[in-house]
């Protein structure tokens, strides 16, 4: 019997770590005609404080997301994937995708890459990937960008 993945979730956040983790999306959802789900979390952790006086730091973080997210759904698009949906969420990134994104989609892989932007949330409270392994129902692939030296 063949295990095949229909609901893939892949978490982006524009780092290059995040785009070797869609690349390897890409391949698994056409090998499995899967839908592909492109989460991004505007992580409003990062800016709660400020928003109080200036709103705009909100309205650029969406902005980012909506068309950092449309830009992903043009290349998925174009390398065959039919089925592309996008999930912008707000929160905490390491809570929101494995509790609250995967399950919405139902989804029965989520793929991420081993690190992202916010180095100083990792070296403080740990990763975002590690947090997924953790608390992720479903299977999760963690990709490493093989161009980088381990951080």
């Amino acid at each position: 019997m063949t295990f095949e993945y229909k609901d893939i979730v892949v978490a982006v956040d524009g780092s290059e770590t995040a785009e070797v983790a869609f690349n390897k999306a890409i391949d698994i959802a056409n090998r499995n005609q899967s839908k592909l789900i492109l989460s991004h979390i505007v992580d409003t952790r990062a800016f709660s404080t400020v928003e109080a006086y200036d709103r705009s730091l909100a309205i650029r973080a969406e902005k980012y997301a909506t068309e950092l997210l449309e830009d992903y759904q043009k290349k998925a698009e174009a390398a065959g994937v039919t089925n592309v949906v996008i999930d912008i969420d707000y929160g905490s990134p390491k809570v929101k995708i494995a509790k609250d994104v995967a399950p919405k989609h139902q989804a029965d892989l989520i793929i991420c890459g081993a690190t992202g932007l916010n180095v100083m949330e990792r070296f403080f409270i740990g990763s975002v990937s590690e947090h997924i392994i953790r608390y992720a129902t479903c299977d999760v692939l963690v990709v490493r960008d093989d161009n980088k030296d381990d951080e």
